[in-house]
């Protein structure tokens, strides 16, 4: 449908750490002793990455960063850019920010094909927006006309009985509760779930990124 993937864009803006004192949720995720290497992006970076790798199947292969500190005497980063390069030759950006003023929870995925691209946004999350250079902009909305069996069989309520964030769990819970009863039975889990490698995956995206910003290396490849 979307033809070779070739940009990836992922915008994951906050605005809640920007000011020195957001209350006790912060305190833990400005702090290297608990936190670790990375603020911002070990918060919410980590989550446009692993959603570019769930929706698309690519993998990073070098990264390009910018981590910034805004909020004097804060230790780690709370906003960062990264250019990416995939495994397909593709390219894109991560834009993640705990303090673009104003903001929510504003996280966005683009994907932009030789053929047409998608678009989604959390913060309106039931719907999908269908762009091409050759027919208007289509939006597929969750649970109507289109919708495929895959999403069909993770969706709890009717269309036009909003489902939200809580909801997209118990479609989790209730896969891999379908699927014990699978293995038990002999037959194939239906799903793929998070495990100990994507965590370790996910570290390793971490290191290279705070490699790259610290160092003068133009790019750094994930190991």
């Amino acid at each position: 449908m979307l033809g070779k993937l070739c940009k990836i864009n992922v915008e994951y803006s906050l605005g809640w750490l920007a000011s020195p004192n957001a209350g006790k949720q912060a305190v833990w995720r400005v702090d290297p002793k608990i936190a670790g290497i990375s603020g911002c992006m070990g918060d919410i970076g980590t989550h446009a990455e692993q959603l570019i790798n769930y929706v698309t199947g690519l993998k990073i292969t070098e990264i390009s960063c910018d981590l910034a500190t805004f909020v004097e005497g804060r230790q780690l980063d709370d906003d960062g850019t990264v250019l990416l390069r995939f495994n397909n030759g593709a390219r894109g950006v991560i834009f993640a920010s705990e303090v673009s003023t104003g903001e929510e929870n504003n996280f966005i995925l683009k994907i932009y094909g030789t053929k047409a691209a998608l678009e989604w946004h959390q913060q309106s999350p039931e719907d999908l927006i269908v762009r091409s250079n050759d027919a208007p902009m289509q939006v597929y909305r969750r649970g109507w006309a289109g919708t495929c069996d895959e999403a069909k069989a993770v969706i709890n309520l009717p269309a036009g009985h909003p489902e939200g964030f809580l909801e997209a769990f118990s479609s989790i819970y209730r896969a891999f509760a379908d699927d014990i009863y699978a293995v038990k039975a002999g037959k194939k889990p239906a799903c793929n779930y998070p495990g100990i490698q994507d965590g370790i995956d996910e570290m390793k995206f971490l290191a290279a990124l705070v490699e790259n910003s610290n160092g003068d290396k133009k790019w750094t490849k994930l190991k």
